[in-house]
């Protein structure tokens, strides 16, 4: 209740903070492009192709050395983690040179291997090839959903207000999917196919967030006629401030949850919603809202409704 209370009645001058926060995403946008053009992103088997293996142990084994025994089949990358209890294991095997007939025989040798080496029982429950053209089409196909999704948002947001919070928008959405893919570059975070959907869902977000502040910034430009527009986009957070707010915590919160106990197979995703969060909240505030200042937003001058900028 505190912290709506104090959102609510907030009068902090966000417009003062502009070129800094301007500058501070240049450069997270710059440092972003330079990680990802030398580290690249870690594709998981989903894009680079292989081999995805679920088993069920009836006892707790030791991954290291569950690991060992697998390296010793010279198959190349291979990945063992935890998938929700200890007794669950995932198995990524890297894709293999020789077409799916070697890909088959791969979950033949990993088979035998576990047989006869664990003490346990084991039990497969899944088994997954994803071949080269398979992960290639994958690619294009997640690349051609973030650039589709995000022109989407242009038109949307085109047709509703003014080409200015258009632009705005879009151009806070970039800001949100390069950090996001910056970040991934940045930590080595493995990049699958959950990952386009966290960032698609982050895109959602933000434009949800920005549009919410944008609708204030137009309600009030058509009230305050002659209001200076730093202090009227000052107005328009701070009177959107509580909503940012409470929206956040809340979902950051069930987030958080998520990534704690959500297991390692969703750990990817989550984190990704979470930093999409933060970056989507600072964006909406500090780069989508002064942007209408760079971009000479037209005011609307009818009279309806209007009142002089020193009343509220």
């Amino acid at each position: 209740m505190s912290i709506f209370s104090f959102s609510h009645n907030s009068n902090i001058n966000f417009f003062s903070l502009r070129k800094p926060a301007l500058i501070l995403s240049m450069l997270l946008i710059i440092g972003s492009v330079l990680f990802y053009s030398f580290n690249g992103l870690n594709f998981g088997i989903d894009f680079r192709g292989g081999t995805l293996m679920e088993i069920e142990t009836s006892e707790a084994e030791d991954l290291g050395q569950l690991r060992a025994t697998l390296n010793s089949l010279n198959l190349g990358d291979i990945q063992v983690q935890e998938f929700g209890s200890p007794k669950n294991i995932l198995i990524r095997v890297e894709q293999q040179s020789g077409g799916e007939k070697i890909q088959q025989n791969v979950v033949s040798l990993v088979k035998n291997k576990l047989s006869s080496s664990l003490s346990s029982d084991v039990n497969f429950r899944r088994t997954e090839v994803v071949g080269p053209k398979v992960s290639s089409e994958l690619i294009q196909a997640g690349i051609l959903a973030i650039i589709v999704a995000v022109f989407a948002m242009l038109i949307y947001i085109w047709f509703r207000f003014e080409w200015q919070f258009s632009l705005g928008a879009v151009i806070a959405l970039i800001h949100d999917v390069i950090l996001t893919i910056g970040i991934f570059s940045f930590f080595q975070l493995e990049f699958n196919l959950s990952i386009i959907a966290a960032i698609l869902t982050i895109v959602g977000y933000s434009m949800n967030d920005t549009v919410v502040v944008y609708d204030r910034v137009r309600e009030n430009l058509r009230k305050f006629r002659k209001k200076d527009i730093a202090d009227l986009l000052n107005l328009s957070i701070n009177e959107t401030l509580s909503r940012t707010i409470m929206t956040s915590v809340t979902t950051l919160l069930a987030l958080s949850s998520l990534y704690i106990f959500g297991g390692s197979v969703i750990k990817g995703f989550t984190f990704a919603m979470i930093w999409g969060v933060l970056v989507g909240t600072y964006s909406s505030i500090f780069i989508a809202a002064p942007l209408l200042n760079y971009l000479q937003v037209k005011r609307d001058w009818t009279t309806e409704g209007a009142v002089d900028s020193t009343k509220k």
